[in-house]
């Protein structure tokens, strides 16, 4: 069964990465469930059961979506995609450490209405993005804003494949590591 899903699951992400927007939505289909069980088994290891799963499976999604491009092809996709679910799980109840839960019916009054927040998702991401070196930025901004693949990256922005895949990195890495400092810029 793992041997099919991996194959399965290997061909579906070639397509994905090649274009085929419904293998792409297919691959995340099938693979939602399984990280939703994977992550529940890890957290019942842990004394965290007030971790919410979607939430830690929501985030390995979108960590598997921006990085999906660095799979390598000829590897197997599911220690791949198993990595990533394990550190995003590991990430998430650290960053859970002592929390008290609080009702948020208690502050409804007092919380500000959709209508008046400006766009600090754009806002947000434009301040990381720019806190980049220009060759990182451009990268990270053709494969994680523009949906762009490796190889198309690296033909626009006149590189080696190789080194696309180096500043993809880099400069998620660079991000990752100014958000989990605190630092917005």
């Amino acid at each position: 069964m793992r041997a099919d899903r991996n194959s399965e699951w290997g061909s579906l992400l070639r397509a994905a990465n090649a274009g085929d927007s419904l293998a792409y939505q297919r691959f995340l289909r099938e693979l939602a469930p399984v990280l939703r069980a994977f992550v529940r088994r890890l957290l019942a290891r842990s004394t965290s059961a007030s971790v919410d799963v979607e939430d830690i499976v929501q985030e390995i999604l979108l960590a598997i979506h921006l990085k999906r491009q660095t799979w390598i092809e000829t590897a197997p996709v599911t220690p791949w995609v198993f990595t990533i679910a394990r550190h995003k799980t590991i990430d998430a109840l650290r960053r859970r450490g002592r929390h008290i839960d609080v009702p948020i019916d208690d502050f409804s009054e007092s919380l500000a209405s959709d209508n008046a927040e400006p766009d600090l998702a754009g806002v947000y991401i434009d301040r990381q993005l720019g806190a980049l070196p220009e060759g990182q930025r451009k990268v990270v901004q053709a494969i994680a804003v523009a949906g762009d693949s490796i190889p198309e990256a690296a033909e626009k922005l006149m590189m080696t494949q190789g080194a696309v895949r180096v500043a993809l990195h880099r400069g998620l890495a660079a991000i990752a590591a100014r958000t989990k400092g605190g630092g917005t810029a």
